[in-house]
């Protein structure tokens, strides 16, 4: 997996505009100085109009320049925000995604039913849409699911993320909203460039889609 490094990134593309930039500026200076030496003692030009654009000229340097630094404070957030996250490793991460990650260990969600269900059933779905597997969750137990990968024919799925949905129904049949969340174990931290990442049973999950983090007994 590539990782950007953004402060290099953000410094060199600053640098290139503003070396162009200045390369502009004093040809401009010496065709301007030129045609000062050259002009018609009788009849001067008129310097408004390159005044302005020595005006324009410096209002894009700044520009650039402001820019840069921008990227720079960002680039040293990001930097900040990965140390951070670092301390999540080991630590059991709940998101607010019905996605997991299904790896060495079983893809888990953590669920909740907005009334007193009188069943719950579970629809397992892979990264393309497919369903993999329908079970039926018991309506009294916690609500928390565990799926080890086994697929409706028995086999088991390859690793990769899953989505969980459910359809909740009271004893009288109503439908009941529902909340799901996943979980794992965070192994790593990375920065795709514009997020940082936590990496979780195989899959990576968005740093500002955390909900929860706990102690692993």
């Amino acid at each position: 997996m590539t990782t950007v490094n953004t402060t290099t990134t953000a410094s060199n593309t600053a640098t290139s505009q503003l070396a162009g930039l200045s390369t502009d500026y004093t040809m401009f200076l010496k065709l301007l100085t030129t045609q000062m030496q050259n002009q018609d003692p009788l009849d001067p030009m008129d310097t408004s109009e390159y005044t302005q654009q020595l005006v324009q000229y410096s209002q894009v340097e700044q520009a650039i320049q402001q820019s840069a630094s921008l990227q720079d404070i960002v680039s040293q957030l990001s930097a900040q925000q990965m140390s951070q996250a670092s301390s999540f490793i080991g630590k059991e991460a709940r998101f607010d995604s019905a996605i997991a990650g299904l790896g060495t260990d079983p893809a888990t969600w953590t669920y909740y039913i907005n009334g007193t269900p009188g069943a719950i059933t579970g629809t397992i779905k892979d990264s393309s849409g497919q369903v993999v597997n329908t079970v039926t969750l018991d309506p009294t137990a916690q609500g928390r699911f565990e799926w080890d990968g086994t697929k409706s024919d028995g086999t088991r799925a390859a690793d990769g993320a899953y989505t969980l949905s459910l359809a909740a129904t009271t004893a009288g049949g109503d439908k009941l909203d529902s909340t799901i969340n996943s979980v794992a174990k965070v192994t790593d931290v990375v920065s795709s460039g514009a997020d940082i990442m936590l990496g979780v049973n195989g899959i990576r999950m968005p740093l500002y889609g955390l909900v929860g983090v706990s102690a692993i007994d």
